[in-house]
């Protein structure tokens, strides 16, 4: 089930969009107002689409993005969250949680099934004050995330949580759905039992791990499904280098960084620093040129973030530099390359 004209179009014409999960407190407290004035200066600077979830920070992004948006005429932005986990008020959870500090008191719940989808958009919508969703994600059911009990949950989505969407898709409630999801594996299970508009696929079509493009691109093309491209630092390495800040270790997935992947990077940064393009600027623009990918995810929790990810994503890079990490193979000599005729 191909994306809708108008919502594809909207989606790629923008150079990114923005993630949400800095925004609930990923790793380090953002405040109220910053979080807000983030989103409106994002409005401001012509990005568009805008992904939150009610698991970044115990629905305190989803709360941000609402405020923020609140006066924005709807016709301006795409506006996505996620299904899967429901929050549950409990006085005693921990203030941090799941890697999220200072977060509202409930415990999370997954829930797959019919009545946990249509009790966590009514949820969702409560906390944006938004009542339109353009794209909904079925969140992180992987088996890396559910282990033992991945059968049971998937079994439910597939038997009515999403039949449910589909429902509410044809009756104009939302405007799309899928998944969100950081494996290659979880994407072909789920698209082996179902039909998809769209899949968040996080870290996985990247200058560090072109794991999606033997397989799941292709066959995202065949099927219409499109790709937004979350995680395109990786978490860290592809953005600040291969190099240790601060006495810790660069990030490859919110783990220390394999010695490959360590590898891999400084290779990539020799390239960069002969045609003299910053490493991050490549790592936003390379999973851009696939046909399969609508539009790359990017995450920030500053106005001066969001500004220099803009600037990387809009910088003129050469044509030698993409053919060079070819030919040193950095790159997957089945991938498009930027600005080639074919993407």
């Amino acid at each position: 089930m191909p994306l809708t004209a108008a919502l594809a179009a909207r989606l790629r014409a923008q150079p990114i969009a923005l993630g949400g999960a800095p925004l609930g407190n990923l790793f380090a407290a953002v405040a109220d107002a910053d979080a807000v004035a983030l989103v409106r200066h994002a409005v401001q600077a012509g990005v568009a689409y805008f992904d939150t979830a009610p698991h970044y920070g115990n629905g305190l992004s989803e709360r941000r993005f609402g405020s923020a948006l609140r006066d924005v005429r709807r016709e301006r932005f795409v506006l996505s969250t996620k299904v899967g986990r429901l929050l549950v008020p409990d006085a005693s959870a921990p203030h941090d949680q799941h890697g999220y500090v200072a977060v509202p008191p409930v415990v999370q719940r997954c829930d797959y099934s019919r009545d946990g989808v249509l009790r966590s958009l009514a949820e969702s919508r409560a906390r944006l004050g938004i009542e339109r969703i353009d794209i909904v994600y079925v969140h992180d059911l992987d088996r890396a995330t559910h282990g033992p009990d991945f059968d049971r949950h998937f079994r439910d989505l597939l038997d009515t949580g999403l039949p449910v969407l589909a429902e509410q898709k044809s009756a104009g409630v939302i405007g799309a759905y899928g998944i969100g999801v950081n494996g290659v594996d979880a994407s072909m299970t789920t698209l082996r039992h179902a039909d998809l508009d769209v899949i968040l696929l996080a870290g996985r079509y990247t200058l560090a791990d072109q794991s999606a493009l033997p397989e799941l691109l292709p066959e995202c093309m065949r099927r219409g499904v499109a790709i937004v491209l979350g995680g395109p630092f990786n978490s860290g390495i592809l953005a600040t280098g291969s190099r240790p800040r601060d006495g810790a270790p660069p990030l490859f997935d919110y783990a220390p960084a394999p010695d490959a992947v360590v590898a891999r990077v400084r290779a990539l940064e020799i390239v960069c620093q002969t045609y003299d393009v910053p490493l991050a600027a490549a790592a936003l623009q390379f999973p851009a040129a696939h046909p399969a990918v609508a539009v790359v995810l990017a995450g920030a929790r500053s106005t001066a973030e969001l500004d220099a990810s803009l600037a990387l994503a809009r910088r003129a890079i050469p044509a030698g530099f993409w053919a060079e990490l070819r030919e040193r193979e950095l790159i997957d000599p089945r991938a498009p390359l930027p600005g080639a005729a074919t993407g």
